[in-house]
């Protein structure tokens, strides 16, 4: 296999992680992400590229910003070398918010069932009662 067969432009890219190609874009400005460019200027990556927009999509889901990202980067890429005391912290205050979200939705998550247990015995009844009349 050829370095050329390796690489995939950014519409592949796009398809196999389910990102836009506006995301990989945004990724590539904001530093997350780096590419080669052809001659005519198209973008290719390599196949790493597909777990890097994943572990990308993830913490942007958990709510951290690009710089946060930015800053624990490294450390995927070189957890060894590249870890610092500042960095750890931001991992640890991550984690802490990350957990405190998660507990707040499992309390909505609760309320949610003591409504819908409510709302289906409601219904319950009044089909019920419809079909004894």
């Amino acid at each position: 296999m050829t370095e050329k067969d390796t690489l995939m432009r950014i519409g592949e890219l796009s398809a196999r992680t389910g990102a836009s190609v506006r995301s990989l874009r945004y990724y590539e400005q904001q530093g997350l992400l780096t590419s080669t460019r052809t001659t005519g200027a198209h973008r290719l990556y390599t196949e790493a590229a597909v777990d890097r927009v994943h572990l990308l999509r993830l913490l942007y889901e958990a709510g951290l910003s690009s710089d946060t990202i930015a800053t624990l980067l490294p450390c995927v890429d070189a957890p060894a070398e590249k870890v610092t005391v500042d960095t750890l912290d931001v991992m640890q205050r991550e984690r802490e918010r990350i957990n405190t979200q998660i507990a707040a939705m499992l309390t909505t998550r609760d309320h949610l069932d003591v409504l819908i247990e409510a709302a289906t015995g409601h219904l319950d009844r009044q089909r019920d009662a419809a079909l004894t009349t």
